[in-house]
């Protein structure tokens, strides 16, 4: 899958050796979300909804995602906080991939605080592991990720590519759990939002143990 390059000044990036601070990055480059959301749009069947009003999701409110309607190895886009948050449906293939990459992942068990809560603190970075949820937005800059699903070499990624999402601004590269791979400029993991399962259909976005609605 080609992708257009795009060029984005660093002067006043933070020191990626600072704590994250996972609230701070959204909408640097909006030029990198508008190339993310085309992306994703050829890239792998997409449903989105975009639930509850506007002013709500302004204010922060959780946001209630039937998950029951995404086909195994398709991903759903929510908004929640004015941020897109990717619900993925992982098949078992996608899953067994994920155990062979841990030697090329800067942060493969999540332990670098900021971005993971503790119940995705594991391999699949996730409450159950066929519905991945994570924060569509770069680590590094702001940008928005396209997702590159198929396995291979396409889009010069390598031969040895499991499935996952690729930062055009910059080239950081995430697997299919978010993780970020070695030598990139992303210093972390795409952030995991809080959420719960109502059901097993359905979960909510901006809510956990420790965030309350």
């Amino acid at each position: 899958m080609s992708q257009d390059t795009l060029v984005h000044d660093d002067d006043g990036a933070v020191d990626p050796n600072l704590p994250p601070d996972p609230s701070r990055r959204f909408w640097v480059t909006t030029a990198c979300a508008v190339g993310g959301v085309a992306g994703v749009a050829t890239a792998v069947p997409l449903v989105s909804t975009f639930s509850p009003s506007e002013k709500a999701r302004a204010a922060g409110a959780p946001v209630e995602v039937d998950i029951g309607d995404i086909p195994v190895g398709a991903m759903k886009t929510v908004e929640w906080r004015g941020k897109p948050v990717w619900i993925l449906h992982r098949s078992p293939e996608q899953l067994a991939g994920l155990k062979t990459l841990d030697s090329q992942l800067a942060d493969p068990q999540s332990q670098r605080p900021g971005f993971t809560p503790a119940y995705a603190e594991n391999e699949g970075r996730s409450r159950k592991p066929e519905i991945f949820v994570c924060v569509g937005i770069c680590t590094h800059l702001g940008c928005s990720p396209t997702s590159h699903f198929e396995t291979g070499g396409g889009g010069g990624l390598g031969a040895d590519w499991q499935g996952g999402f690729l930062c055009p601004c910059h080239g950081s590269t995430f697997d299919l759990a978010g993780r970020v791979f070695k030598n990139k400029p992303a210093p972390d993991n795409l952030e995991v939002p809080p959420y719960q399962y109502l059901s097993d259909t359905r979960i909510i976005v901006g809510v956990d143990e420790d965030n309350k609605a």
